[in-house]
């Protein structure tokens, strides 16, 4: 393996961070990688929003279910899916915008995604450690509330960032067989046999990680999480925003 495959198999979330504070210059360095990532037909449809306003930050970490780290990280950053300036970029020419597609919502999610995704190994290149926030859509409409953010721009997630207080091992993902198929999908009782052998694997994990008080495989985590609603307000706010409209 190269440095870099290296410092991707090494990704961990952090969590507690030193109070060693992040320079400016280094964020919009990180900025700028995220900007190099792939934009579908060229949208750029990221806009982020660095939130360095502590009363801002303390309700973001209560919105997001209490993550004190919100509050405490050096950085915290909002990746927002943005159609909005498109929707400027129509009116400076003083054409229709049409919105609420699907596809948009898609391409602009996802762009997001891979943007967020090239600024943390970027960040983690630096020395500098993270962990994504998928908590702030707990209460998406009281984020976009408090970011003032327009129509046609929604928060995906946030990003706690800043130097390493902790060195956590690194959790086992799924075998490759299992994610890397060949020309058809596999069969459930050949995926059965691979999932029951991973959940061994993830079972080690978290009794060594917790010291034993943990003693769960994957899939019986999955069933658990998957047998409760899965956020059921996202829907509705996304409409109001202009998104999944048809």
């Amino acid at each position: 393996m190269n440095s870099t495959i290296e410092l991707l198999h090494s990704h961990r979330s952090i969590r507690k961070f030193t109070d060693q504070q992040v320079d400016q210059s280094v964020i919009e360095t990180l900025i700028s990688s995220g900007q190099a990532a792939a934009t579908s037909s060229f949208i750029q449809a990221c806009t982020v929003i660095q939130v360095s306003d502590v009363l801002k930050r303390e309700s973001l970490a209560q919105m997001a279910g209490n993550q004190k780290y919100v509050a405490e990280a050096p950085v915290f950053l909002v990746f927002c899916a943005d159609m909005h300036r498109h929707k400027i970029a129509c009116q400076i020419h003083d054409a229709d915008m049409q919105s609420g597609f699907t596809e948009q919502f898609l391409t602009a999610s996802i762009d997001s995604s891979l943007f967020a995704q090239n600024l943390v190994v970027a960040a983690e290149s630096l020395g500098l450690g993270g962990c994504y926030i998928g908590g702030l859509r707990n209460d998406i409409a009281g984020v976009s509330d408090l970011l003032d953010l327009p129509e046609l721009v929604y928060p995906v997630f946030g990003l706690c960032l800043g130097y390493p207080d902790q060195n956590p091992e690194i959790k086992p993902r799924l075998p490759i067989n299992q994610v890397l198929k060949q020309d058809s999908y596999s069969s459930d009782q050949d995926d059965i046999a691979v999932l029951q052998q991973y959940d061994e694997q993830v079972r080690a994990y978290y009794q060594s990680r917790t010291g034993g008080t943990k003693n769960q495989g994957w899939t019986e985590q999955i069933s658990t999480m998957l047998q409760k609603e899965a956020r059921p307000h996202m829907l509705e706010f996304l409409k109001k925003k202009g998104f999944l409209l048809k």
